[in-house]
């Protein structure tokens, strides 16, 4: 009885641990710092009752009343009558004829404080409410409203989501592997002992008989998970080809199994899955080999940890991961919950629910797992960013199944004119950007925002900015102009074409081509008003390309702009650009024209200081 962890205790522990997802603190004051006063007992009363409800409707929980949300032990000032009215609030602020599964509902004394603890099990035989028939459930750090029918499921998984919380007749302490178990412990508080942890995180009950082991121990902890469930395992098989065959054309390549606790499994199966990933070893640019990958790492790993993590232990048979040429299947015993549908999973707002309570908080608190209902949601968004079509999920009355596929959103086309800007990192809405603009079509903004699936402006500015500066997306018509051009013919500003794409090929060839004194590199612009400065000529041709030199002649006797320029670019492309776009185009009221620089025109009056030029 030495080991057993008293009830203060654990609440100690619980206060120096934290508010999270199972625990929640409530003040039993109110007012200014220096004004506190007792908060009405029917207000607290039904603080206890929404928070009970909301946690028996999720995945259990803890209330501590006399506590502040920074763990601060405020304690509960008030009376005898109104505490015994606070610790019937299980019962009294519940709807009426709901039981809540209270685990504890008592009245300690710490640091010469009152505070009031409260303890409550997941329910599965029922959903509860409030007294006015609302029903709240616990989502992350917060009692939400939600619908009895959301909440409802099939009372056939009752066993299923009971199965890791049962007690386990004759497993004992020794049966677990202790050394690492202890280590996890002092993770989650220095000096813990085993035994004591085990009850801190409801994985065990100490009784006058001794520690009671519930089986969510041993799927976790065991030495020798075969006493306890011998299909406690992940087979991984390697097929030839894009489906299993049997018989005399058995294409099966390789076929392990990996057996053990879940903690074992989550590391030995992801050392023998993840060979599997990686297509091919490339010589990269930082003289290193680096592997390429067909699936992105982290989403075949959140597809393993959730296939161990929720898959329905009652069922004796194993996972199941199927390596095909053209897709990656993942496969766990046990139907989808019947509070979720497939259409829930793939809206990417986060719906879950756990049918391992146990082992999903013990992974979750030792950071194997991300927020809850996160998995999917990552695996998702991995798969985007690496230009991969979106995961294939399906579930019948046996078995639940996540499909990563082989396959490019890009076609074969695509792909191919995407491998000209392998050299330039893009990223993924770029390599949209990039499609828009194959076989030499002009890209106006609606169908950029329409490849990038989005209306972000933020997002469209910051893509379309690199990849302008990265010299692959050049425009060829101006804000002004665009809405000129639109106005004419009666379109939407938006849907004009703006930009084109240029290859690093053609930009290579640009390079080429490119002499600093090069006169197909230079052009004449006339009619610019007085009053226009060389940095507003440079901030307006330099969308065209680099500026090297802009030659602005002065007036000999004023010293004011004579109304012509010539532009330097570093490249004949962007000359021969801004000749095309900009003559006609208007500056501060005067129509300026735009044309090739010929440097033996005397025609076109330039000055003492452009004959140099010239020259």
């Amino acid at each position: 009885m030495t080991d057993a962890l008293l009830l203060n205790e654990r609440v100690r522990n619980a206060i120096q641990i934290g508010e999270s997802d199972y625990r929640e603190f409530k003040s039993a004051l109110e007012g200014p710092p220096n004004k506190k006063r007792n908060r009405p007992v029917r207000d607290i009363c039904r603080d206890i009752g929404e928070a009970l409800v909301a946690f028996a409707n999720a995945d259990g929980g803890e209330l501590l009343i006399g506590v502040e949300d920074d763990g601060e032990i405020s304690g509960v000032s008030h009376n005898e009558l109104e505490i015994e009215q606070m610790l019937n609030a299980t019962r009294t602020h519940v709807f009426p004829g709901s039981i809540l599964p209270i685990s504890h509902a008592v009245k300690l004394e710490l640091n010469g404080k009152i505070v009031l603890f409260f303890s409550v099990s997941k329910g599965v035989t029922q959903i509860y409410q409030l007294p006015d028939g609302k029903c709240v459930r616990r989502k992350g750090r917060s009692s939400e409203p939600e619908s009895v029918g959301k909440i409802e499921f099939d009372r056939r998984e009752i066993r299923s989501r009971e199965y890791d919380r049962q007690f386990v007749d004759g497993a004992t302490i020794n049966d677990l592997d202790t050394p690492f178990l202890q280590s996890i412990a002092d993770r989650n508080l220095k000096g813990l002992t085993v035994e004591k942890y085990l009850q801190q995180i409801g994985l065990a009950e100490y009784t006058v008989n001794g520690l009671y082991l519930r089986m969510a121990a041993l799927l976790l902890f065991a030495r020798e998970i075969e006493r306890w469930h011998p299909r406690s395992q992940v087979r991984i098989l390697k097929i030839a080809g894009s489906q299993l065959i049997s018989g005399v054309h058995y294409n099966v390549k390789s076929d392990e199994i990996v057996r053990g606790n879940i903690f074992e499994l989550l590391q030995r199966s992801w050392e023998q899955l993840r060979p599997f990933l990686a297509v091919k070893t490339k010589f990269g640019i930082d003289a290193k080999f680096d592997q390429q990958y067909i699936y992105p790492e982290q989403a075949c790993r959140e597809a393993l940890i959730n296939a161990i993590a929720h898959r329905d232990y009652n069922i004796q048979n194993g996972i199941e991961v199927f390596i095909f040429d053209d897709r990656m299947e993942f496969k766990s015993p046990g139907a989808l919950l019947s509070t979720l549908t497939i259409d829930d999973l793939i809206k990417l707002e986060g719906a879950h629910e756990s049918r391992n309570v146990l082992i999903s908080r013990v992974l979750r608190e030792n950071k194997f797992m991300r927020e809850l209902g996160e998995g999917i949601k990552r695996m998702f968004a991995l798969m985007e960013e690496n230009a991969l079509d979106k995961p294939s999920l399906y579930s019948n009355s046996m078995w639940f199944s996540v499909t990563l596929l082989h396959k490019s959103i890009f076609t074969e086309q695509q792909a191919n004119w995407l491998e000209l800007f392998e050299p330039i990192e893009l990223t993924l809405n770029q390599k949209k950007i990039v499609v828009l603009g194959m076989e030499g079509r002009s890209i106006s903004r609606k169908d950029i925002y329409k490849a990038m699936n989005t209306e972000n402006r933020d997002t469209y500015d910051k893509e379309v900015s690199g990849l302008r500066n990265a010299k692959i997306l050049k425009e060829i018509m101006t804000n002004q102009q665009a809405a000129q051009y639109a106005k004419s013919n009666k379109l939407h500003k938006s849907s004009v074409p703006r930009f084109k794409v240029i290859t690093p090929q053609q930009l290579n060839q640009e390079s080429d081509v490119t002499k600093k004194n090069d006169p197909d590199c230079c052009v004449f612009v006339k009619n610019l008003p007085s009053s226009i400065s060389k940095d507003t000529i440079q901030e307006k041709f330099e969308k065209y390309g680099i500026v090297n030199h802009i030659n602005y002649p002065l007036d000999y006797i004023t010293g004011k702009p004579r109304g012509f320029a010539f532009v330097w670019f570093d490249s004949i492309y962007s000359a021969r650009d801004a000749i095309n776009d900009l003559t006609g185009f208007y500056i501060e009221g005067n129509k300026i024209s735009v044309n090739k620089f010929r440097p033996r025109e005397k025609e076109l009056g330039a000055s003492k200081a452009a004959d140099d030029v010239y020259k």
